[in-house]
């Protein structure tokens, strides 16, 4: 069956042999709005960040829906004392994809991808498609695996 939508990730996700399925869902305005019209929890988006640790050197940083980035845990992690998020712009010169629409497959390989440890988890997670209103869902632990990415705990509660 050919995809609804064809995009890098799309074709980066086959190619990695990863069983998964492509949902569209239209425009949203919120991360909660993207989630019930996928169907799943909020915890189940994984969002991918773009995070940098100096001139040209960024990596991404995958977090659960309901969560963010404990910095400090993160710095740690990476044995850096200063971290920021991308600037809209310069994610997308980084990534090649908008924000909204990141995710860690079709992205360049330098990047290196650093998952939160409640991603690497069976079950079901979505991750963006490289477009608008498109996800890929597929297996926690097989997305890990998919995009060889480092796991630590590197998030806290959303409401924290």
């Amino acid at each position: 069956m050919t995809p609804p939508v064809d995009t890098p990730a799309i074709r980066a996700a086959v190619e990695a042999g990863v069983a998964h399925r492509i949902v569209t869902f239209g425009a949203v305005r919120s991360l909660a709005e993207a989630a019930e019209r996928r169907g799943i929890d909020l915890a189940q988006i994984v969002k991918t960040l773009v995070v940098r640790r100096g001139e040209g050197d960024h990596l991404l940083v995958l977090v659960p829906g309901d969560r963010v980035i404990d910095w400090r845990a993160l710095r740690a992690h990476l044995g850096v004392a200063r971290l920021s998020l991308a600037e809209a712009e310069e994610a997308r010169l980084v990534t090649g994809y908008e924000r909204g629409t990141i995710t860690p497959f079709g992205a360049p390989a330098h990047l290196a991808v650093l998952a939160d440890s409640r991603v690497d988890t069976p079950g079901e997670v979505s991750v963006g498609g490289g477009a608008h209103g498109v996800a890929i869902h597929l297996d926690g632990r097989d997305l890990v695996a998919a995009v060889g990415a480092d796991v630590a705990d590197v998030t806290t509660s959303a409401g924290a």
